[in-house]
């Protein structure tokens, strides 16, 4: 019987997408690389724990959750979570940024310094620039200044990012140009916490990282993972957590969130997924986030 590996999601890397897997195991990604594995037989889906530590009941979660944690260790997670608010006294310094993932999409931000683009990687953000630094507090005022004043949200669902993958704009200026002008009207406001230094604006564009450029568009997502399934293809494109796979039906992208918690086997490299799919939903089909008189 072959070894089962319990994946501990995806990470980005200077030299792109990895991997995880418990025990500290790591595959690095490429494009053209062959992903194939299985739900091992007869399983069931596990909480991940929360802060490093097991589930203490083991609890069994949804399938079609991206958290993979029980609501107990959810709320312990989030509770010391920067995202929450559950952490006032890091004395790290932080960035706002402004994120952008396609037309009409823009999110402000922070993230830890010594984080570097990771953060905005992980996100799938196809351009971005950072607007200030300072300390966490200061860093946080501002990014609720911006929501406030400019109606800007902190959280777009994934599924509206992935909607718009294959109809970005073609040139990096075009990509930048939202987030140009959002920064523009954001250091004009008054009301900045005094600790936080505003950045220039400097776009980051991140379509050749996620090798978005000129690949084809998906067709389709796994909704979930089922014991005994399996996925094969071959690596064309990865944004945020997603893996953007070309298998016998087309481009099929599979959400890695999906499969943390599960006991994961190898599979044959045959570019046939029996997972359960659904088709992916175009510009003109989703519930967009809309940010209406935002310029």
């Amino acid at each position: 019987m072959a070894q089962a590996w319990k994946c501990a999601g995806l990470r980005w890397s200077e030299r792109g997408p990895v991997l995880m897997w418990d025990g500290g195991r790591r595959s690095p990604l490429s494009w053209g690389k062959r992903v194939a594995f299985a739900v091992a037989e007869g399983g069931a889906r596990g909480c991940v724990g929360a802060r490093g530590h097991p589930c203490p009941v083991r609890a069994a979660v949804p399938a079609r959750s991206t958290g993979a944690r029980c609501e107990e260790c959810a709320r312990l997670d989030r509770a010391h979570s920067v995202a929450a608010d559950g952490i006032a006294d890091d004395p790290r310094p932080y960035r706002v940024y402004l994120a952008w993932f396609g037309p009409g999409m823009v999110k402000v931000g922070i993230t830890a310094v010594e984080r570097g683009p990771a953060r905005l990687l992980e996100q799938g953000a196809v351009c971005f620039s950072w607007l200030g630094t300072g300390p966490l507090m200061a860093a946080r005022r501002t990014e609720e200044l911006l929501r406030a004043a400019l109606r800007v949200p902190d959280r777009i669902p994934y599924a509206e990012k992935r909607a718009v993958r294959a109809h970005l704009p073609a040139g990096e200026e075009d990509r930048a140009l939202e987030v140009g002008e959002l920064h523009a009207r954001a250091v004009g406001l008054g009301g900045w916490p005094e600790s936080l230094t505003r950045e220039p604006f400097t776009a980051v564009d991140h379509l050749r990282a996620f090798g978005l450029a000129g690949a084809a568009a998906a067709v389709g997502e796994v909704s979930e993972l089922v014991a005994g399934g399996a996925v094969s293809g071959e690596l064309v494109a990865a944004a945020g957590p997603d893996l953007h796979l070309a298998t016998e039906v087309g481009v099929v992208v599979l959400d890695t969130r999906l499969v943390t918690g599960w006991e994961i086997v190898p599979a044959a490299a045959s570019g046939e997924i029996t997972l359960p799919l659904r088709r992916l939903k175009g510009r003109a089909e989703e519930s967009a986030h809309r940010q209406e008189g935002l310029f």
